[in-house]
């Protein structure tokens, strides 16, 4: 099995619902997002992917839609107010959790037909979380 990883970095902001921690309260990160693909044997050129594929369609679709803006649970209070400050935000069926953006750059890299085996969402230097099937 071949794979190849292609990291991108963006920045975002998030808030957990019902969370006694203080990940409670709005904040942000400087995220980084490991882009694993596979392949059970190379194409033509000797590659499992291009890591400019993978810069095209995945980094571009998280420039546009998560870098520099608050991913929020579609249940959050907040969102009219954000409306009122025509404030960005990006809204997701469960709480932003590192778990649950994983997935979702997951699922669009999947979406695009991209052989992914695995996305880990870095929140912190030190702390990432991972999505797989």
């Amino acid at each position: 099995m071949y794979k190849v990883t292609r990291e991108i970095h963006f920045c975002y902001g998030h808030r957990l619902l019902n969370y006694s921690g203080k990940c409670r309260h709005l904040h942000g990160h400087n995220g980084k997002v490991e882009i694993e693909l596979y392949a059970e044997k190379l194409n033509e050129l000797g590659m499992v992917r291009d890591f400019e594929e993978i810069k095209q369609v995945v980094q571009v679709w998280i420039d546009d839609n998560l870098d520099h803006n608050m991913i929020l649970c579609r249940r959050d209070p907040l969102i009219p107010a954000l409306e009122a400050g025509k404030e960005r935000y990006y809204l997701i069926d469960e709480n932003p959790t590192a778990e649950a953006i994983s997935k979702l750059i997951y699922d669009y890299a999947i979406s695009q037909k991209l052989p992914v085996s695995e996305v880990r969402l870095w929140e912190t230097p030190k702390s990432f979380a991972s999505y797989s099937e």
